[in-house]
């Protein structure tokens, strides 16, 4: 089976001051149809450009390159701007972090959703607001026709996020890239929009990008995972292998972190990772991680090798598998 997303190596590139940033360096993703793939990493991991270099949206000095980027069948290296804005909205859909300000003030939420349907959709305006209609009920948002002829700023924000997903939904997309989709919300508002999301994904076939610092929200919803730092995906499989035998040193720090009931005795310090992410400006030798890393050693300077741990288990790390220590 074709799957619905094929990324290798995918580079974004931005010229700065200080040189050349390279926030994405090499990334390889494989999505198929009704997965749900969590992509995590700390703040300024490089998971937001990873989402918009694959949609096509990065600032306009960056450059993206890469060995390969494809929608199903479809080669989206080639496409020009024009084509691109064909494919987005249509096959393939993104849910921005913060709706406030992703949703337009000026105009209403009926007004911006027909839009997108009527864009890439032959329907009358009047078909439009049906179809509008139908999937804000569809997502869970009362008296849509009442939503429709109101304003970003007079909706919650939870009913933000469920017009933006309504908007992404529309034109029933293969993809859906969801950029901390719950971020901005409280606890019973995100559980209620992981809820809808997965309930739309078994009802559409939806394949899920979803990008995100929170590993319970990986936990409960994603199949697989990749860890990404600094740029580069450290490690990538199935979310209960991952979360149970972590093997690149990185996703140990971040789990370390996570408080577990049952487990963590009140009072006791949380794990924490020393240091800070090293500049992207440049070339990075060896191990982006090594500065931080409890299991550094001399081989670290070195290029780092690619290493496999079982079907679909990929780690970055110069420690072999089941080592959690350099070696003497």
């Amino acid at each position: 089976m074709t799957p619905i997303l094929t990324v290798e190596r995918l580079r974004v590139e931005i010229p700065v001051k200080a040189g050349l940033l390279r926030p994405v360096r090499g990334i390889d993703l494989a999505l198929s149809a009704g997965e749900t793939h969590g992509l995590v990493g700390e703040s300024g991991s490089g998971k937001s450009l990873t989402a918009l270099g694959i949609m096509g949206l990065l600032p306009r000095r960056a450059r993206r390159s890469a060995a390969q980027l494809r929608l199903g069948d479809l080669d989206l290296l080639p496409l020009g701007e024009r084509a691109m804005e064909d494919v987005r909205g249509d096959r393939l859909a993104m849910i921005f972090q913060e709706p406030m300000t992703s949703l337009n003030p000026a105009f209403t939420i009926g007004a911006q959703l027909t839009e997108t349907l009527r864009r890439h959709r032959r329907v009358s305006r009047r078909e439009a607001l049906e179809r509008a209609a139908a999937m804000l009920a569809r997502v869970g948002i009362s008296s849509p026709r009442t939503r429709l002829a109101q304003y970003p700023h007079q909706l919650s924000g939870g009913l933000r996020q469920r017009a933006m997903i309504a908007m992404a939904l529309l034109c029933e997309p293969r993809l859906l890239i969801a950029d901390e989709p719950t971020t901005a919300l409280d606890v019973t508002v995100q559980a209620q929009i992981l809820r809808l999301l997965a309930e739309l994904q078994r009802a559409m076939g939806l394949a899920i990008l979803l990008i995100t610092h929170d590993l319970s929200v990986v936990a409960r919803v994603a199949q697989c995972v990749s860890v990404m730092y600094a740029g580069e995906i450290v490690e990538t499989g199935a979310v209960a292998d991952v979360f149970a035998r972590p093997m690149h040193p990185y996703t140990r720090g971040l789990l370390s972190a996570v408080p577990v009931p049952g487990k963590v005795k009140r009072g006791e310090p949380l794990g924490t990772i020393a240091g800070v992410v090293p500049s992207l400006v440049g070339e990075i030798d060896g191990c982006a991680f090594r500065t931080r890393c409890p299991a550094a050693h001399d081989a670290c300077v070195r290029p780092v090798p690619v290493r496999t741990a079982g079907a679909g288990r990929r780690y970055r790390c110069h420690l072999s598998p089941g080592a959690t220590e350099a070696p003497p």
